[in-house]
């Protein structure tokens, strides 16, 4: 094997995490799809995500949504905390916005 080709084979290797990490699904068009249903009367919103923790196949997502409904001037936020499994949208926690989120993995009891 030449010098080159190891260099090949060690830097796919490298890239080989990134690249399973992201066949979790679209994560901008599950949270996009979740805040839209979450507030189907938005004039406008936007979010932000505070954090991701990742667990195998399954990701916890902490977000921010800020939206302005139709009749309003002011905008509202909200903080999620969402469960994101084989990149689908299996479970949502609504957390106020003050609170510490902290996400640990689960207990057996």
């Amino acid at each position: 094997m030449t010098r080159v080709s190891r260099l090949i084979l060690f830097a796919s290797l490298a890239l080989l995490p990134v690249q399973t990490m992201a066949d979790t699904g679209d994560i901008g068009t599950i949270i996009e799809s979740f805040v839209t249903k979450q507030f189907p009367d938005a004039a406008n919103h936007f979010w932000i995500v505070n954090d991701t923790q990742w667990d195998g196949d399954e990701m916890i997502v902490d977000m921010n949504a800020i939206v302005t409904e139709r009749r309003q001037d002011v905008p509202t936020a909200s903080r999620f905390l969402l469960l994101i499994v084989d990149g689908r949208l299996r479970g949502i926690q609504n957390i106020p916005l003050d609170a510490e989120a902290e996400c640990q993995k689960e207990q057996e009891a």
